[in-house]
Formats: C-alpha cells, sequence, structure tokens
C-alpha cells in the first residue's frame, strides 16, 4: 500500500475522510470528502479512478484499511499517514 506524510498530500487532491459523520463534522482536512468507513461499500462509486485517491482518518488505521479493500478490488489508493491528527499538528488547512 502506497502512503504519503500529510505534507506531501497535493492541495488539489481528491481527499477521502473515512471517519464517522460526528467525527468529520467537528473538523477536518481543508476539501476532504466525508464517505464513512462504515458506509464506505455503498459509496465505492463516487470515487474519481481517474484520478489519485488519499484517504484520511484520525491517525491512519482505518484508511489503511479502507486502501486494502479498495487495492483488493484494484483501485489504487493512497494512506495519509497520521491522519487528522498529524495534518492539525502540521497546521494545514482545516474546515469544519
Amino acid at each position: 500500500m502506497k502512503s504519503v506524510t500529510v505534507q506531501n498530500v497535493p492541495q488539489d487532491a481528491q481527499l477521502i475522510d473515512v471517519r464517522e459523520v460526528d467525527e468529520y463534522a467537528a473538523g477536518h482536512a481543508a476539501n476532504a470528502v466525508n464517505l464513512p468507513m462504515s458506509e464506505f461499500v455503498q459509496h465505492v462509486d463516487k470515487l474519481d479512478q481517474q484520478r489519485d485517491i488519499y484517504v484520511i482518518c484520525q491517525g491512519g488505521g482505518r484508511s489503511a484499511k479502507v486502501c486494502e479493500y479498495l487495492e483488493a478490488r484494484g483501485i489504487e489508493a493512497i494512506n495519509v499517514e497520521g491522519g487528522t491528527g498529524a495534518w492539525q499538528q502540521a497546521n494545514l488547512p482545516m474546515e469544519s
């Protein structure tokens, strides 16, 4: 599985936040789209497979599992190491 640090996520990335709705609403990486892990299977068709898919959660565990799920289905995905916690610590743009 490919992974990148938060500093290496492109500004215009297709960034998918797999945390639950309440976690996402409390604050998320700027431009991230929420597709909760608990509902992810139902929303795979919303991914633009023509663009790189970056997956983020709170600390990197759930996003890694989603990346494994996607890769098992032939869809490349990139795990964002450290997740939203690392994003905040790096003072990268957040939205709420």
